[in-house]
């Protein structure tokens, strides 16, 4: 196995690996190959055969697909510590979905999705812890499809930004955006002029400051109130 150093516990604590035991995450280790993949460089194209789901390790990967005009949406961004690709093994057809691309120099974990396949097929204990792990994630989702179809550009600005803050912050908070703000603006369905427009007038409300990546939340009750 390439990538000893990667512990058990390490993995228990990842969604998708907290339904396996030892045994079996020690099976799944076994194959495991650790990639490195440069920024901007490709990790797979939509439609390729599926055979591999992945976990990020370091740097950040963004998934999308392209419009018929070769507009880029991106579906969703992908930090340290994050599993992608997995759904896939529950689908009719194994092909990927969309595009994967790292956004900065990244290091992932390969797994073998036919080996993970096998191993639910052995287990129904098993598929059932999976299940009701699964079932945590489908929420936040949910959650994050209300933001992006019922509410406004400004309102799911505002939740991003809050999401980013640590528990119980209220003032003076600072976050650093992980990506770009042209990446974060196509997750969040909000044109880029839009975005920086957005920006710019909860500066001049005195809400936030903006420097570059760094944004300090100035009045975070402001902020909720907007909501």
């Amino acid at each position: 196995m390439e990538n000893n150093h990667i512990l058990k516990d390490e993995l228990h604590r990842i969604a998708l690996f907290e339904a396996l035991d030892d045994e079996q995450l020690a099976s799944i280790l076994k194959s495991s190959k650790v990639i490195s993949l440069a920024a901007r460089k490709t990790l797979f194209e939509k439609g390729a055969p599926a055979e591999h789901f992945y976990l990020l390790k370091s740097g950040q990967v963004k998934l999308y697909c392209l419009s018929a005009d070769g507009d880029e949406k991106v579906i969703e961004i992908i930090n340290s510590s994050e599993t992608f690709a997995e759904a896939i093994m529950f689908m009719p057809k194994y092909t990927y979905p969309v595009c994967a691309e790292a956004i900065k120099d990244s290091e992932l974990y390969s797994f073998d999705m036919k080996q993970f396949r096998e191993i639910l097929e052995n287990s129904k204990e098993t598929c059932f812890r999976l299940l009701a792990t699964m079932g945590r994630q489908l929420h936040g989702k949910i959650t994050d499809i209300d933001n992006l179809t019922l509410h406004n550009a400004t309102y799911r600005l505002v939740v991003y930004l809050l999401e980013q803050l640590p528990e119980g912050a209220m003032a003076l908070s600072s976050i650093h955006l992980g990506a770009t703000k042209s990446i974060i603006a196509s997750r969040l369905s909000i044109k880029p002029e839009t975005f920086s427009r957005i920006l710019l007038r909860m500066n001049k409300q005195g809400l936030i400051e903006v420097h570059g990546n760094d944004i300090t939340l100035v009045d975070v009750k402001g902020l909720r109130e907007l909501l």
